[in-house]
């Protein structure tokens, strides 16, 4: 095995363009997650009972089946039903959806440590139910859980490879399409697995510096 840097140079655009593509997919899915995360679980902790049980069966349903079957049914099965979305935006749905209802504990367990005394003066004060949520549970909660949420982050970031099998180009599959047209695989991989460190490492050291700080 040796190591060719030509090929390393031959390899950089296709690595930045799914360099580009992984970061757009990454920070419009958590967005998604993180927004989707939250009605789920205001909707779960104090929506009417109705609602409570489709969104609670929606939610368990995603998060114990596969991402990657969840990519190939918004991808392929929704255009019969007349719905056809571009591959980057599948890979973001999916992405988004996913992860929001792991988000969804996140955000709960953070409502759950919000002391009792804070929704009962909240009644006291006669404030509604929107500004009780707004304005003192929320800000706790999500204030107890935002390391958390960095983490899922994380493992977003390495689960964007799953959305080349629906046709988007992150860089690991430039990296794959690379491999087959050149046969030189090892350097391409290589750059992809320094690019998810450098990305991942990074993200991790901040947040737990910012669960330190929290702490404090």
């Amino acid at each position: 095995m040796t190591w060719d840097w030509s090929a390393v140079a031959d390899f950089m655009p296709r690595f930045f363009e799914g360099l580009l593509v992984t970061l757009q997919a990454l920070v419009l899915g958590a967005l998604l997650a993180f927004a989707l995360g939250l009605v789920w679980a205001i909707v779960l902790r104090s929506g009417p009972k109705p609602v409570r049980w489709p969104v609670a069966a929606i939610t368990e349903f995603v998060r114990n089946t596969p991402l990657l079957v969840q990519l190939f049914f918004l991808y392929y099965v929704l255009p019969e039903w007349g719905i056809t979305l571009s591959a980057m935006v599948t890979g973001v749905i999916g992405l988004g959806l996913h992860y929001s209802t792991y988000t969804s504990e996140v955000y709960r367990a953070g409502i759950d440590g919000v002391p009792k005394g804070q929704w009962e003066a909240a009644t006291a004060l006669n404030l509604s139910r929107a500004r009780t949520w707004s304005s003192v549970i929320l800000p706790q909660a999500i204030r107890r859980v935002a390391p958390a949420l960095g983490n899922y982050v994380i493992a977003m970031l390495k689960d964007t490879p799953m959305i080349f099998v629906i046709g988007v180009m992150e860089m690991l599959g430039q990296a794959r399409q690379f491999a087959s047209e050149t046969f030189l695989t090892v350097e391409a991989f290589t750059v992809v697995g320094i690019a998810f460190i450098l990305i991942a490492y990074p993200a991790s050291v901040l947040m737990r510096a910012l669960e330190r700080r929290l702490v404090r």
